[in-house]
């Protein structure tokens, strides 16, 4: 009775791109992950995980991908901009991490 282990396919079908952006615009982070399992998605800025649950602006769309609602940016507050990874985690099979992507907001 030896287990043995097949092999099962887990990658990233779209990665998070950089994005410049502008103060009060919308921005879709791409995120798409496969497996015969759903992969759970989660999402990283800046090497923190963030908390969606209770964010008025920041969803998980269904795909995977991270939408910003009118993004928030001033001289003393660029909670937004950053560096975002999106994670991909199946039970029992693993963690993957997409690469950074980074958002920008472009100034007046």
């Amino acid at each position: 009775g030896s287990l043995v282990r097949t092999f099962t396919p887990f990658y990233f079908l779209v990665e998070p791109m950089d994005v410049l952006s502008v103060r009060g615009a919308s921005v879709i982070m791409n995120c798409s992950a496969y497996c015969e399992t759903s992969p759970k998605i989660e999402w990283k800025k800046d090497g923190t995980f963030l908390n969606l649950v209770s964010d008025d602006r920041r969803q998980l769309l269904p795909d995977g991908s991270l939408l910003i609602n009118s993004v928030v940016h001033s001289k003393h507050n660029k909670p937004d901009e950053g560096y975002y990874q999106c994670v991909a985690t199946v039970e029992s099979l693993g963690t993957i991490v997409s690469r950074t992507a980074k958002l920008t907001i472009a100034g007046m």
